[in-house]
């Protein structure tokens, strides 16, 4: 099942093969354009692949995020796995969304930055792949818009949520973005488009937008907000921060009748954690997807990259009821344990929160998401332990050295003593 996020980039790789016009990739709420053209045919589930559902558009970025998960879980995949992820790879770095015969040349036009960029964090996280890692690399670099931006498809205007996603990317790769540059504009002044500044309201400071609309206004957007917040935090996939400050995000100052659009850099994280926890806050711990004429609905995928942006921020504390809320209604989200990019997903924010994933919510993640593709080569005997198992496990060492220590005294006293006798006796 396909998530709202790869719903939006489905319409537009349909429409670009069909050279039709569609709603953006990524979007949140669809654009009331006309109807998208028919979907093809339902692709065949390779075995090797994570989820039984359709590929055609996102079977890349489920498997990535699968691969990305399991990986920090301790979990060795099997061999076939990771190679059908290498495997839809085209000869010029990028990543398409899917591609059923892979033998076959890739069409450059439908290689996909969103695929790509999770691709290569995957393929970081497993280790062992430098050579498909440095061409995916080269490839974003080489479709990088003139602003500084990506689109999800290249020579497409540039949207906030692909540009994270590349931001995210280069941080996996340890290549500063600052020095990733078209025309003099480099990734972060790109990722810096989409965000609303001083010129905005107050409780829209700090949110990213999509894309600006025609008219160059930017209106916020839950599901770009979550995913570019992470590469404004300097973020990747998984998400293991170990930065923490008890404050609460800082909202973007805005001086009195300030007229600056553009939000700094040093503020960019912080104005978006700000306006995430308020979100969040406001709705009952998760984020909404607002559609023409029906009833908001839970957006969970907007959710988790919050929850997984702030703790990247530093704030673990204001994600902790959003991952509550994940953990107690994610079951709804991976449609009872099938959809591999929910699990996948889940498992990422259960990791970043320091929250046991064997019981996350009462689910078992590792194994729900394992049993969703082929056998894996190894899992890791003891399950990531819960916060309060690890303080358990500190005190334990604490004790041990206490004893140590002790030791260590009655020995060096025992000693002392036994060189004044021995003095003693010599006079």
């Amino acid at each position: 099942m396909l998530t709202a996020a790869r719903l939006g980039a489905a319409a537009l790789s349909a429409a670009l093969l069909a050279g039709a016009a569609a709603s953006p990739a990524l979007a949140d709420t669809p654009a009331p354009t006309a109807p998208a053209p028919a979907a093809p045919s339902p692709a065949a589930v390779p075995d090797s692949l994570y989820g039984k559902g359709d590929p055609t558009y996102d079977g890349v970025w489920r498997q990535s995020l699968a691969l990305t998960a399991l990986a920090s879980a301790k979990v060795v995949p099997a061999d076939s796995a990771v190679s059908w992820l290498t495997g839809q790879q085209c000869a010029d770095g990028g990543w398409p969304s899917y591609r059923a015969d892979a033998a076959a040349a890739c069409d450059a036009a439908t290689e996909d930055s969103n695929a790509t960029a999770v691709a290569i964090q995957a393929l970081v996280a497993l280790g062992g792949h430098q050579d498909s890692v440095d061409k995916g690399v080269q490839w974003l670099k080489a479709n990088q818009n003139a602003d500084g931006s990506w689109a999800y498809n290249p020579g497409s205007p540039g949207d906030a949520n692909s540009t994270g996603l590349a931001v995210n990317a280069l941080f996996a790769t340890r290549t500063d973005p600052a020095g990733v540059a078209k025309a003099g504009r480099n990734a972060f002044d790109g990722l810096a488009l989409f965000q609303l500044g001083c010129t905005a309201p107050a409780d829209q400071r700090g949110a990213f937008a999509f894309q600006p609309d025609p008219t160059g206004a930017l209106a916020p957007n839950a599901l770009a907000t979550g995913q570019a917040a992470l590469a404004a935090a300097g973020g990747k996939l998984p998400v293991a921060n170990a930065n923490r400050t008890d404050a609460a995000p800082k909202a973007l100052p805005c001086a009195d009748g300030s007229t600056e659009k553009a939000v700094p850099r040093a503020d960019s994280a912080e104005a978006a954690g700000a306006y995430l926890t308020a979100q969040l806050a406001a709705g009952g711990q998760h984020l909404s997807l607002s559609n023409p004429g029906a009833a908001p609905t839970p957006d969970y995928t907007a959710t988790a990259w919050a929850a997984l942006s702030l703790v990247q921020g530093g704030h673990p504390q204001q994600a902790g009821g959003t991952v509550d809320w994940l953990a107690k209604e994610g079951g709804a989200w991976t449609k009872g344990g099938t959809d591999a990019s929910a699990t996948a997903t889940l498992l990422l924010v259960a990791q970043a929160a320091q929250r046991n994933p064997a019981d996350f919510g009462g689910t078992d993640l590792v194994k729900q998401l394992t049993a969703l593709g082929p056998a894996p080569k190894a899992v890791s005997a003891a399950p990531s332990a819960a916060p309060a198992k690890a303080e358990k496990k500190d005190g334990g060492l604490s004790q041990y050295w206490l004893l140590g220590v002790g030791l260590l005294i009655g020995i060096g006293g025992g000693l002392v003593l036994s060189l004044q006798r021995k003095r003693g006796a010599k006079l």
